[in-house]
């Protein structure tokens, strides 16, 4: 019998179906609270290595989960020496194995880029050395450039195939059925929750179709973020995995004690953005004092529009505007990355963020 792709199906109404060892949006003392994660880009400080940038991240997985995180993605990237995250099931496996409670998986994977039986044999076998603790989240980006892909050997026509391709994944992790001829192993029958990430109303438009949780690149790609996230509730369809839409908006959060010392953190971020728009990127800078001093007035533009909702500045700053950030989205979870050069000072601004999101609730509505 041929592996057949099965969509999995809606649900009726009754006890929600969660995939996993922990639920979507945990509670804590009987009061929900706004779940908060981590997405790590591993990056590479200038003057460092990729080894250098993995042992940090090491660490940082580490310091989230004693502060409470619900997870720790990290996401695949080629050909950047600014982020070491490229080889994404092998990283997660390391932070897996230096953790034991967080969640801890891919933000993402880079679906066109591989075969979805190799993707579900790698998460199968993640799952099965860290059993309900692995997240799969999947994406049809290139998460590269043009000559990279070639260098790949992608198929600069497998974006096209992306909503099949995650069926597929999806049909991997079902239970084998007697003479089935292709398999995962690791991988059939386990239980890897699934998340589409998405930039634009495609990706929106396929979680809500397929029933599963989506996290939207709002951190580098703000422009559609309240339309797809309109048209991803509008059109969820529940699922075996959810039953009700779980939107996860990716944010940046540089938090410091005070608003200056947070601002001239953030500058390492903003010329990560300028190299970006200049087609250089490199490892990530050292902070600056003054940041005007390095771009043109029609850069800074374009770096601030990408840059949309990053949140910098003290403790209080940042529960004002996450909290004004969180009732606009209605979201049910965030995720946050800070790329601070200072391995002391990032720690330091996740352990702000832990503290402010104590403080803050879902919207009401938020399913």
């Amino acid at each position: 019998m041929t592996l057949r792709f099965r969509l999995w199906k809606p649900v009726a109404a009754g006890p929600i179906v969660m995939w996993g060892a922990t639920t979507l949006a945990p509670e804590t003392n009987g009061a929900t609270m706004v779940a908060i994660s981590v997405l790590d880009l591993v990056p590479v400080n200038e003057g460092e290595s990729a080894g250098d940038a993995l042992r940090k991240s090491i660490d940082l997985a580490r310091h989230a989960e004693g502060l409470g995180y619900t997870r720790y993605w990290v996401a695949e990237h080629h050909n950047m020496t600014g982020i070491a995250s490229a080889a994404t099931a092998v990283v997660i496996g390391q932070l897996a194995a230096a953790t034991s409670t967080m969640r801890i998986g891919a933000g993402g994977v880079m679906l066109p880029n591989h075969a979805p039986l190799i993707i579900a044999e790698q998460f199968g076998t993640l799952e099965s050395l860290f059993p309900g603790r692995i997240d799969l989240g999947l994406g049809r980006a290139p998460g590269t450039d043009q000559l990279t892909m070639r260098a790949m050997r992608r198929d600069p026509h497998a974006a096209h195939d992306f909503p099949r391709d995650v069926m597929e994944v999806q049909a991997y992790f079902e239970p084998a059925e007697p003479g089935q001829s292709i398999q995962a192993v690791p991988g059939a029958g386990l239980n890897v929750p699934l998340w589409i990430l998405g930039s634009s109303l495609f990706g929106a438009q396929l979680a809500a179709e397929l029933g599963l949780p989506y996290a939207f690149a709002s951190h580098f790609a703000p422009e559609a973020l309240m339309q797809a996230l309109s048209v991803y509730r509008e059109r969820f369809r529940p699922s075996q995995q959810a039953k009700t839409p779980h939107a996860m908006p990716g944010i940046s959060v540089i938090a410091a004690d005070t608003d200056a010392e947070a601002r001239r953190l953030f500058t390492s971020q903003q010329l990560r953005f300028l190299d970006m728009i200049r087609g250089t990127r490199g490892k990530l800078k050292p902070p600056v004092d003054d940041i005007d001093q390095h771009w043109a007035p029609h850069e800074k533009m374009q770096a601030s529009q990408m840059l949309r909702y990053a949140f910098v500045g003290s403790p209080e700053t940042i529960a004002r505007e996450l909290s004004a950030f969180i009732t606009a989205t209605r979201a049910n979870e965030i995720m946050a990355t800070a790329p601070i050069f200072d391995h002391a000072a990032r720690k330091r601004s996740f352990a702000i963020l832990a503290e402010v999101a104590q403080g803050l609730t879902p919207a009401r509505d938020a399913a």
